[in-house]
């Protein structure tokens, strides 16, 4: 029997993220892409990085889940819209915690390689925020995974050269593990999947409290 064979669920993915959707895929699931368009620069108000990442992880499923019931309510044809298949909406962000600061992308290639000269041959913890609403009941399970990352004593060329590539810029902590930084991580404790950008075990947990299963997701074939 082929993944396709048990998909019942539609999971929209409210992010931007290809290492999310390439995790996703990998685990079976094809899902629809819908960017939420969120600030991530905002102040959220949390007291904590793993509040913070949380929050916004909220707010992207949030307004993916407001546009798609949005859909569902404007068609003319009388027909339902987007959610006329039962959706799930999962909403990621993704911070690293170092030295009591909250760390998302940096903003500059010149930020990038100041985080780097700080963090080489030490560790920081990544977390990643996660939300998953169900936009006909308006139901919501959310929760936060955070995994220590400890990175490589890195040289100041090989810093500047992996600044170079662009990379850093574009994720949070300004490193990736399954990318041109994986060579500058020497170990995880905690979810490999999560450094990534989603926790798979984490969001098996939260669907099953929309008593949503995880074979129910599965629509891709291997």
């Amino acid at each position: 029997m082929t993944a396709s064979s048990y998909s019942k669920i539609r999971l929209v993915l409210a992010s931007a993220s290809p290492a999310r959707l390439a995790t996703l895929r990998a685990a079976g699931i094809e899902p629809d892409v819908i960017v939420s368009g969120v600030d991530e620069t905002v102040d959220t108000g949390a007291t904590d990085t793993a509040g913070h990442a949380l929050v916004l992880a909220r707010r992207k499923a949030e307004a993916v889940a407001a546009d798609l019931g949005r859909a569902g309510e404007s068609r003319s044809d009388g027909q339902a819209g987007l959610v006329a298949t039962p959706t799930v909406v999962l909403g990621c962000d993704s911070v690293l915690e170092f030295d009591g600061e909250t760390l998302g992308k940096p903003r500059t290639a010149a930020e990038a390689r100041r985080r780097w000269l700080r963090m080489r041959g030490r560790s920081g913890v990544l977390h990643t925020g996660h939300c998953v609403i169900s936009p006909e009941s308006g139901r919501i399970a959310q929760g936060t995974a955070s995994t220590t990352v400890w990175f490589a004593d890195v040289t100041d060329e090989e810093i500047e050269a992996y600044v170079a590539t662009g990379e850093p810029l574009a994720v949070a902590g300004a490193f990736t593990v399954d990318g041109l930084g994986g060579a500058f991580v020497e170990r995880v404790e905690g979810d490999h999947h999560n450094v990534v950008g989603v926790s798979l075990p984490l969001l098996r947990r939260l669907l099953r409290e929309l008593d949503v299963a995880w074979p129910e997701l599965w629509n891709r074939s291997h």
